[in-house]
């Protein structure tokens, strides 16, 4: 049995593990990254990057197939077709790069990195089973990165056809028939893609509307398009188990149930913190529900122990982790700081997009906030016309009194790039003023967040 010891030990190489690794490395401090499989974790391995790729490639064929038939500005395609398996050795490939790219950039900044299962002693050790035999790390400070997991159904244990997101971007063809059952991001984004690359898909969610995390005006556009798609989709429905052949999902809707044909379940429910198998009972950090309780700084009850990331709460979101990770680093360095963030950006790649930054007009006045609101919608933008992309709108929320930006909502094509804008704007205190005063190039999607403050304004120019 070896031994290291260290200043620093990140136990978790997904965003806020190898970020805080980085940034630890930078500020020479001495630190040694533990993880079990692949640097990147489920983000990049099995998340947000292979989802996105499957994402484009089924846009990018459905597209074709649209053109074979409506030929809206003399594009004839003629019976496209699509390599499956192609499409997944692209997205592996891409997978593979980033990794390699992640590791790269750990090895330029000094970091150690320990390939094993780890398993916490005591808040200063950690024992790490690896291919050579075990290691021990005592750790001055260690930073518990440790992620989160797909939710299962008790009645859908996840095995054979019932597969998580993990399972679902790595199957070898596409299923004829997929039940979704889950209609948050998660869910629609894969549905969604599947429905482009020719599955029959069927939705059921327990609430009464899809992305019940959205308000319904930025899930409008997705409903229709998802209707467009043939999707079907199943609200106020409980999916309660297989059918007794395993070849249907049994849902409890409309006071009775039904059968729906399905040779994969896709189970999107959420997921849960990885509070276990790697010896949280042995540190006793207080708990906030399922997840380790934070402070400001991402310390937990136990002195130089920090969290970051889907262990510690929502959103669970790489972002937030991979901040959450440079600012504990910066602290261990020296560094005063707080997690004191105005707004966190959510994104939903369905079709259209959607992008949520700071409050809704809801949540504003939940608040005590006196607001007023503009809506500029993408039919009179001049650059949604030219993608052929016009539903949707940019919708701006700012204090009555002061004009002071609150939030920030867009749905429509390829505003998840708008993101940066309204985030920044948010956390610069901006007012609608500021945004209307900057000049947005023309014609780009962009102009959008400008109009919509102008409309907010009482001033607008295109509508």
């Amino acid at each position: 049995m070896g031994e290291i010891s260290t200043k620093v030990l990140v136990l978790g190489g997904g965003p806020g593990g190898y970020v805080a690794a980085i940034r630890a490395g930078q500020c020479h401090l001495d630190t040694v990254l533990v993880e079990g499989t692949r640097v990147g974790g489920t983000c990049l391995n099995v998340g947000c990057i292979p989802s996105k790729a499957l994402i484009h490639a089924a846009e990018a064929y459905d597209h074709a197939r649209r053109q074979e038939k409506t030929l809206p500005f003399g594009l004839k395609v003629q019976k496209p077709s699509i390599d499956f398996a192609k499409t997944i050795a692209w997205k592996d490939g891409i997978v593979a790069r980033l990794n390699t790219g992640v590791a790269g950039l750990l090895k330029r900044n000094h970091v150690n990195i320990l390939r094993g299962h780890g398993v916490m002693l005591d808040g200063k050790t950690c024992r790490v089973e690896t291919d050579t035999g075990p290691e021990t790390i005592r750790a001055e400070h260690v930073i518990l990165a440790t992620g989160s997991v797909p939710t299962p159904l008790p009645s859908l244990p996840f095995g054979s056809n019932v597969i998580s997101s993990t399972e679902a971007l790595s199957l070898a063809k596409v299923p004829e028939t997929l039940a979704v059952v889950g209609a948050g991001y998660i869910g629609l984004e894969l549905g969604t893609a599947f429905a482009k690359l020719g599955a029959k898909v069927t939705v059921v969610e327990a609430t009464d509307r899809i992305l019940p995390l959205y308000d319904a005006e930025l899930t409008r556009p997705v409903a229709r398009h998802l209707a467009t798609l043939g999707v079907e989709v199943l609200t106020k429905a409980k999916a309660v188990g297989k059918s007794k052949k395993g070849d249907a999902l049994v849902v409890e809707v409309g006071g009775g149930k039904r059968e729906i044909y399905a040779q994969t379940i896709l189970v999107a429910v959420g997921r849960k913190p990885l509070t276990e198998g790697w010896g949280l009972e042995q540190i006793d950090l207080t708990m906030s529900g399922p997840f380790i309780a934070i402070d400001e700084r991402c310390a937990t009850s136990m002195r130089n122990v920090w969290a970051i990331g889907d262990v510690t709460g929502e959103p669970m979101l790489a972002h937030r982790a991979m901040a959450q990770g440079e600012m504990v680093a910066d602290i261990i360095a020296g560094e005063r700081r707080v997690f004191d963030k105005v707004a966190i950006p959510a994104v939903c790649f369905t079709d259209p997009e959607i992008v949520s930054v700071g409050l809704t007009p809801a949540a504003a006045r939940a608040a005590g906030h006196q607001i007023q609101t503009g809506v500029f919608p993408f039919q009179a933008s001049g650059r949604a016309m030219t993608l052929a992309a016009e539903d949707g709108f940019v919708r701006v929320t700012a204090r009555a009194d002061n004009h002071l930006i609150l939030g920030i909502q867009a749905v429509g094509a390829g505003v998840s790039e708008l993101s940066a804008a309204f985030g920044l704007a948010l956390e610069m205190g901006a007012r609608l003023e500021d945004i209307g005063g900057t000049i947005h190039a023309h014609p780009t999607l962009g102009e959008a967040f400008q109009e919509a403050s102008f409309k907010t304004l009482g001033e607008a120019l295109h509508i």
